[in-house]
């Protein structure tokens, strides 16, 4: 397994890791031009600019409501210490004793109830609009890589992984639509909570203000020396859990072979070696960055004492009241918060930015080229077929396909043979245009394919290939995705007429029979005859048969026969032919060889020729040499 592939396993396993001082521990990956795919992402939101000023807003108040609080709070305990102040000096001085001014704390109390409900006001509007802004946002950007994604050709999935292209519409757009919907309303909140509280802090002590921000550089010593440990270990760590799944998943894929050469022993033994590699990496990485944390608590608290301490001397002096040193020992404790926030969501920025990267560069690919402006549609095709001096090569350098000229009448059977990477399957795709030809070109019914629109052209194909492709969902459903607007009764002839309606009804739920992710729930044999059943509804004009019958039993084999028969009735089929018993009765046979046609002809007339055909004929019927120098 490449490492490639193993880090994409580890980034879906355990992407997530980090400990308990966010993301300041962790390596962040950067975007490669991360101004301008910022600024490309912003403008997703400017549709929801009036949206996103209003939660700006809504933060911002929801701030200020919230940092006006100790100094208002503050207020009430200078009052009940003033209070309580004349009361002493009234006994001590056997004086009557002053009533405590409870109507003025009371209404601090209320106005202080009123802020923090309208700062929670604030922050749950801020909080719902933005849910709105970053759904809406991400929205419209999964149906544009949705719509992108139909527009690419089939060289962008034939040079992608699964894994990767699903990475991008999911793992991806998810860091994004989180990042929207809480660490941009939380950079907004902490920016103004930290603005807020230096005023505020001002107000009271511009003294006491310069203590505590005399504490950032040793913040940042803290976290800058931690964070450059730590990130190590976390790249160990992200590399063993990679080698960890990738080791877990190809063991249990061929858990079969793994104990037919009874190798169990040796597969616990690497599982062991990799899991110990990683518990040590996760062990390291979680400690040292958890270290961060309680260390910037030391610092913050060592500010809080110097601040008391100088607080007290100043009470002592009258210069400042024992209600603002509460508030402001209140607002240093508020002070230190939103740094580590405004830090992490920094961090979070810059991987979703990435995230956005790939996504944009998904958008970016380059699509097939789009149908002409008088683009035609063939209304009754007949499947007419012809080749002229076609050429095509994946690259410019190794050509693979070269000068092929076929002339298919209607009606004929079409066989293609030849070794693995002949270009049968190439060809078939030409035929389709999933890729564009170098040079000369293809006619259906006398048209070139390039002057018919794409979709019309391609709804004139059945396919039915050996990898069966089917759907969760019942079996009705499957066939159903045939055509559109099909009838269950229409359904059911079609399986009829491919020998699969008998099979259907022994099921227990019948045509309601749901079939599973990967339709495991039924045998091979049956998935390749519910393929030729939706083929058959189709009714195409021209076929598309890959030797279905490879994996199948004996028994099995002669119903798919049978139905592949019907099917081919009338229509022009094109068979990529690996049993060529299967391929006797084709009007015509290509034999293919590094991407040349190189023998053509029926079946008798090939074997005439005794030459590559007749090789491979004979060696399935007497086991002779496959090799021969033409391969």
């Amino acid at each position: 397994m490449s490492e490639e592939r193993k880090a994409d396993k580890s980034q879906g396993f355990g992407g997530k890791a980090g400990g308990p001082a966010g993301s300041l521990g962790k390596p962040v990956e950067k975007a490669k031009n991360f101004k301008g795919t910022l600024f490309r992402l912003l403008r997703y939101l400017k549709p929801q600019r009036t949206k996103f000023i209003a939660v700006f807003i809504f933060a911002l108040l929801s701030s200020i409501f919230s940092i006006v609080g100790p100094k208002v709070m503050g207020k009430a305990i200078t009052k009940i210490g003033e209070g309580f102040a004349g009361k002493m000096m009234a006994l001590k001085m056997n004086q009557p004793v002053p009533p405590m001014d409870f109507t003025y704390i009371g209404q601090i109390v209320l106005i202080l109830l009123g802020l923090y409900l309208i700062s929670a006001a604030f922050s749950y509007l801020q909080q719902y609009i933005m849910a709105g802004v970053s759904q809406k946002t991400v929205y419209n950007m999964r149906k544009e890589v949705d719509e992108k994604l139909s527009r690419l050709p089939l060289k962008f999935f034939d040079a992608r992984t699964h894994g990767e292209i699903l990475s991008r519409v999911t793992n991806d757009f998810d860091n994004i639509s989180t990042t929207l919907q809480q660490s941009l309303t939380q950079l907004i909140t902490s920016i103004a909570t930290i603005i807020g509280v230096v005023v505020m802090m001002l107000s009271i002590s511009p003294i006491l203000t310069l203590i505590v921000i005399l504490t950032l550089p040793l913040y940042v010593v803290v976290t800058m020396n931690i964070a450059k440990h730590s990130q190590k270990q976390f790249s160990a760590q992200q590399k063993s859990l990679g080698e960890l799944n990738g080791h877990v998943e190809e063991m249990y894929t061929g858990h079969r072979i793994v104990k037919a050469f009874g190798r169990e022993g040796d597969s616990i033994e690497t599982f062991n070696a990799i899991n110990d590699r990683l518990y040590t990496a996760g062990y390291k990485a979680q400690f040292i960055s958890g270290i961060i944390m309680p260390l910037m608590r030391l610092v913050s608290n060592l500010g809080y004492v110097i601040v008391s301490v100088v607080g007290a001397l100043f009470a002592i002096n009258g210069s400042i009241t024992i209600g603002d040193i509460l508030a402001f020992i209140q607002y240093s404790r508020q002070f230190t918060m939103p740094i580590v926030q405004t830090a992490n969501i920094a961090n979070i920025i810059q991987s979703t930015v990435a995230s956005a990267e790939r996504v944009f560069e998904l958008l970016d690919e380059v699509e097939e080229l789009p149908d002409s402006a008088n683009a035609k549609v063939i209304a009754l095709p007949k499947g007419e077929v012809r080749f002229e001096n076609v050429d095509f090569s994946y690259k410019e350098e190794e050509p693979l396909i070269k000068n092929v000229n076929i002339d298919v009448k209607q009606g004929n059977t079409i066989a293609i043979v030849g070794p693995t990477g002949a270009g049968k399957t190439t060809l078939v795709n030409l035929l389709m245009r999933f890729y564009e030809l170098d040079a000369g070109k293809i006619t259906i019914d006398g048209v070139d394919i390039r002057d018919i629109k794409r979709g019309a052209l391609r709804s004139m194909f059945g396919m039915v290939l050996q990898d069966t492709w089917l759907f969760n969902g019942t079996i009705m459903e499957n066939i159903a995705y045939g055509r559109e607007g099909a009838t269950e009764e229409e359904v059911m002839q079609a399986t009829r007429a491919a020998h699969a309606h008998h099979f259907i009804k022994t099921l227990p739920d019948g045509y309601n029979t749901i079939l599973n992710e990967e339709a495991s729930n039924i045998s091979q044999g049956q998935k390749q005859l519910l393929t030729i059943a939706r083929a058959i509804l189709a009714d195409p004009a021209i076929l598309i048969l890959d030797e279905a019958t490879s994996s199948v039993d004996s028994r099995t084999e002669v119903y798919i026969q049978r139905a592949m028969t019907e099917l081919m009735q009338g229509r022009t089929s094109f068979v990529i032919a690996h049993r060529l018993s299967t391929i006797r009765e084709a009007e015509l046979i290509l034999v293919m060889n590094k991407g040349s046609i190189i023998e053509m002809g029926n079946h008798v007339e090939l074997l005439a020729k005794n030459g590559f055909y007749a090789d491979l004929y004979n060696s399935q019927f007497t086991g002779a040499d496959l090799v021969n120098d033409a391969v």
